[in-house]
């Protein structure tokens, strides 16, 4: 058994169920993005409607040392942040693991720099595969609505916690580190009500 007991009115765990179908489906859908990622982040520098909450990640790879880049939903639940993969261990997420931090761009109130932590099975985990489906854009959270079971059988979240860039050692940081005088919104927007 994981973590402590649910509350009374906490919603029934999700069920985990992987599909051959969603599998394919999410390859798909991330070999897609990977073709538009120049126009998605084109969109997102000219601020076009619809894109809130999309980051870029930039961590270590783990053979190469080399800086990577990736570009996520930065979902919030209960005033933490989190990121992860519906569909299993993506390299990016591989990466991130083995540098054990991330820096997002833009950076919230704590900076850029944050530990990841994965989220085992559970509660917190069900809660942010939830989040999924209100805080993607369209049309991904409709995938995400019709993906749960499989997302809770397969999917990869991580919980970040913020740290200072002491922390980390000095040889493994990115070699194109984001400026001190950026500045940007502390948090995303808000869940809407009654989206729970």
């Amino acid at each position: 058994m994981t973590g402590d007991p649910a509350p009374p009115d906490a919603p029934a765990p999700l069920e985990p169920r992987r599909s051959a179908a969603m599998s394919l489906a999410w390859r798909a859908g991330y070999r897609t993005v990977r073709i538009l990622d120049p126009l998605i982040r084109s969109w997102i520098a000219n601020g076009v409607p619809g894109l809130n909450g999309i980051v870029e990640l930039r961590f270590v790879g783990r053979r190469s040392g080399r800086t990577r880049r990736t570009l996520v939903t930065l979902l919030s639940n209960g005033g933490r942040w989190y990121v992860g993969h519906p569909n299993g261990e993506a390299n990016w997420v591989r990466n991130a693991e083995a540098s054990g931090w991330v820096d997002v761009e833009p950076p919230g109130a704590h900076g850029p720099r944050f530990r990841v932590h994965r989220l085992a099975p559970g509660l917190e985990r069900d809660a942010v595969i939830r989040a999924t489906i209100i805080q993607q854009p369209f049309p991904a959270n409709q995938l995400y609505r019709l993906a749960q079971r499989h997302i809770a059988a397969v999917g990869v979240y991580h919980r970040l916690e913020p740290i200072g860039a002491a922390d980390v050692p000095a040889d493994v940081v990115p070699s194109d580190p984001i400026p001190a005088d950026h500045t940007v919104a502390d948090d995303l927007p808000p869940t809407p009500e009654g989206a729970r």
